[in-house]
Formats: structure tokens, C-alpha cells, sequence
């Protein structure tokens, strides 16, 4: 890669008045002679000293952190993890902020990226503008320990294992992370060497003990006998990305939504414990199934919403469930061969959807990838009739972008809830539930 041009400006300090959050990465925008600056570490209307960490003198922009609080805010706390701050652990974006403060945040975020991108206010949205704390309230100072799967790096000088700092492939060693659940930490993979590995993912399911460990082996290396404070699954990912059983099972077990899912080989899950039945809990109030409809689930994993919608649909209802992953759509119709009324599809949703011959459904839930489902799939959606539709969004500003293509389409959003279940960290979830706009044509 070429160096950028102009000179770099890394290292210097700056003076800056501190102003609103920024989506993403959990800066917040200054400026500095009519440049912008996205800083970390801080919080609006703040005063810092700066570091530039990124950015020479001809960058549009500079990114920073935080060295020194002139003027604090008042939702500013110390932060409670030794590995929190700048130059330090990239993981965590505001463990120096209130819980309450760290919601705030997020929903000022939902409703620039509503205004900007969607040409929404939080009321047109159908949002009361909170975003909503999930599990049970903590004593003062007490960190929620919620991250079920932890992906750890190895450092190859040591063999000890580390998180990435912020925006760069180099390791912040830790003893502990404070997010991590109990059943990850309770492992003891931070005790341990770990020669010959390139990384670590600790694996802890919810509502069960299975435990998993997935290792990338250094290329060439011969895994290390393995020898954990727990009972644990072990496997392996070649140099080819596929994945292999070095013992135990390639699944764990998960509890949700009155059900049992598997999900193998590492595979997609929510890894808030609370994430699955809050965020089924929120689709099934918005939609509000009834018995004989049809639905379909798209991007849907190891079947989560489709069960949850075929249960209520009942055996004259149906339900499509679409998915590209090949080991999830096999995960899936294992979690959901008792029901049915549920098909599970393997293919891309925008490649496979106009193949499927299906005109109309009653119902649809999409939980697309970061970047969002994108025009061509919600025009093909909107022209499906359903009564109502669910998008479950992990990224605020793909939501707001898709939002306006429905809008496009004829569909306006009736109630849109977030969720904070990814404490001390920028991210959040979203559940907007759509209607056919009055008057509207959606065929």
C-alpha cells in the first residue's frame, strides 16, 4: 500500500472542543482549524487534548484519541477496564461512560442516521427515542458480562492471548475481559500459552454448558494438546477455512424461544444471552402473527424467527426461511424438523427470492447483514403485499438507508424499538415494524 500523502501528522496534540457522536467506531466530531477530527475516548461537550493517531496534512479527516480531559461531561466515569482507553483494547468504545450515558449515545446516533439517510424524526419513525437497557440492572461500577463468544488473538512472541486494539492488528494482552460471560472467563483461556495458534474463540452457549473452543492453527504448526478448567468442545479451522473436530462435539447447544437450537462450527448467533428472546419477542408483538398466514424469514440463520412464526401461524399457516449459509440452512432444518409448516432454503435472498414463483405472503422478517438488504431486494419485498413487515438491524445507518427504500416501495415504519445489547460498546439492535403506507400501491 502507498503511504498517503502530505505529512503524517500522528502524534501531534490538539486542543479541541468536543461535539456530537458520530455513528460507528465510537467517535465523536471535532474540529481543528476547519478540520474534522473523529475522536475517541471522549464525549460531547467535552474539552481534551487530542492525539492524532491517523491522518497527515493533507487528509480529509484525522482520527484521534483523547490523552487528556480538560472538561469533562457529566456522564464521564473512570473506566473500570485496565485495558480500556487509548492505545489499549479496540473492543470496548465507552467504558468511560454511564450506562445510561453509553443508551444516550446510541440514540442520538439512531436519530441523526434517521434524519440524514431516511428523512425521518424519531416520531415519524414510530420511536419513543429510547434505547432500551436489556438483563437486570447492575450494582454502581459493575460491568455487565454479557459477550457469550469472544475471539481471541495470539501473540506469536509470547503465546499469550490478546485482543486487537483499535484499528490495527496489533495485541492488547489481557488477563481478563470484563464483558465476557461467565462461561467464557470460567475456560481460563487468558491463563494459558497458546504456541503455534493464531487465534482463540471461546464459544459459551446459553441455557446450557456446552462449551466450544475454535482454533486457527499458524501455518504449518501442530495444534498444542489442550487442557482447559472446563469441559470444552475443541476444533480447528485449516488454512482453507474449513472447519474440523479435534474432540467433543462441532455444535453447542442454545435455549431460546422455548426451543433448542444447534449451531455448528461456530456459526452465526446473537451473543447477548437476552438477544434472541428479546428481539423474537419484539418481532412477534409487531407482527402480531395469526393462525393460517403465511411468512416468510429471510436471512434466517439457524431458524430463530421462522420457528417462532411458524408456531404461531399453526398448521394451516407456512413459512419460508432463506439462507445462504449452507451449515446454518443444515442447522435449521434440524432445529425445525418437527414443524411442518417451515421450509428452509439455501441460497442468496436476492438470488433465490424471484425464483420462488411466491407473488404474495402475509408476513416477512428480514435480518440482513451488516450492510443492509439494499433496493433491489426491498423493491422485490414491497411488492409482496405482506400486512406487516419486521427488519431486525444490527447497523442504524443500513436500517435508516433501507427504511427509505420501503418508503419507495410503499411501506412507512409503525414502530421501530432499539435495544442495547452490546453494553460498553457503540453497537445496538433495532426491530422496525412496517405497514403499507395509506393509500399506498404495494403491488
Amino acid at each position: 500500500m502507498k503511504a498517503p500523502p502530505g505529512e503524517p501528522l500522528v502524534g501531534e496534540r490538539y486542543e479541541v472542543e468536543v461535539g456530537a457522536v458520530a455513528h460507528g467506531g465510537g467517535h465523536c466530531v471535532a474540529r481543528h482549524e476547519g478540520r474534522v477530527l473523529f475522536v475517541r475516548h471522549t464525549l460531547p461537550g467535552e474539552r481534551v487534548i487530542v492525539e492524532i493517531t491517523e491522518g497527515t496534512t493533507k487528509s480529509r479527516f484525522l482520527r484521534g484519541d483523547a490523552v487528556e480531559v480538560l472538561e469533562a461531561a457529566k456522564e464521564r466515569i473512570e473506566a473500570p477496564c485496565p485495558f480500556a482507553g487509548p492505545g489499549k483494547c479496540g473492543g470496548c468504545d465507552w467504558q468511560h461512560v454511564t450506562p445510561g450515558g453509553q443508551r444516550k449515545l446510541k440514540g442520538q446516533v439512531l436519530t441523526e442516521q434517521l434524519a440524514k439517510l431516511a428523512g425521518l424524526t424519531a416520531a415519524e419513525a414510530g420511536w419513543d427515542g429510547s434505547v432500551e437497557p436489556v438483563g437486570g440492572k447492575l450494582p454502581p461500577g459493575a460491568v455487565p458480562a454479557w459477550r457469550t463468544r469472544v475471539q481471541y488473538v495470539v501473540d506469536p512472541a509470547s503465546g499469550s492471548v490478546g485482543l486487537r486494539k483499535h484499528r490495527s492488528h496489533d495485541i492488547q494482552p489481557v488477563d481478563r475481559c470484563l464483558i465476557a460471560a461467565e462461561g467464557v472467563s470460567e475456560l481460563g483461556v487468558e491463563a494459558r500459552s497458546w504456541p503455534g495458534v493464531e487465534s482463540v474463540d471461546v464459544i459459551a452457549a446459553t441455557g446450557s454448558s456446552d462449551r466450544q473452543v475454535v482454533l486457527v492453527p499458524e501455518v504449518g504448526a501442530q495444534l498444542p494438546i489442550v487442557e482447559l478448567d472446563r469441559p470444552v468442545s475443541i476444533s480447528r479451522i485449516d488454512d482453507h477455512d474449513n472447519f474440523h473436530r479435534v474432540h467433543g462435539r462441532t455444535f453447542v447447544r442454545e435455549v431460546a424461544a422455548g426451543r433448542t437450537w444447534r449451531v455448528s462450527n461456530g456459526g452465526f448467533w446473537q451473543i447477548h444471552p437476552e438477544a434472541p428472546d428479546t428481539l423474537v419477542s419484539a418481532v412477534l408483538e409487531g407482527l402480531d402473527p395469526q393462525w393460517g398466514e403465511s411468512a416468510l424469514d429471510l436471512y434466517c440463520g439457524v431458524g430463530l424467527f421462522a420457528g417462532a412464526l411458524a408456531e404461531r401461524v399453526g398448521d394451516d399457516g407456512a413459512v419460508l426461511g432463506i439462507e445462504s449459509g449452507k451449515q446454518a440452512v443444515l442447522d435449521a432444518r434440524h432445529n425445525l424438523a418437527a414443524l411442518e409448516n417451515v421450509r428452509i432454503e439455501c441460497d442468496k435472498v436476492e438470488t433465490l427470492l424471484p425464483r420462488t414463483g411466491i407473488t404474495s405472503t402475509d408476513l416477512i422478517v428480514l435480518d440482513p447483514p451488516r450492510a443492509g438488504a439494499g433496493r433491489e431486494t426491498i423493491a422485490h419485498l414491497s411488492g409482496l403485499e405482506a400486512r406487516r413487515i419486521a427488519y431486525v438491524a444490527c447497523d442504524p445507518a443500513a436500517l435508516a438507508r433501507d427504511l427509505a427504500y420501503f418508503r419507495e416501495g410503499g411501506y412507512r415504519p409503525v414502530s421501530l424499538r432499539a435495544f442495547d445489547l452490546f453494553p460498553m460498546t457503540h453497537h445496538f439492535e433495532c426491530v422496525a415494524i412496517l405497514e403499507p403506507a395509506q393509500g399506498a400501491r404495494t403491488a
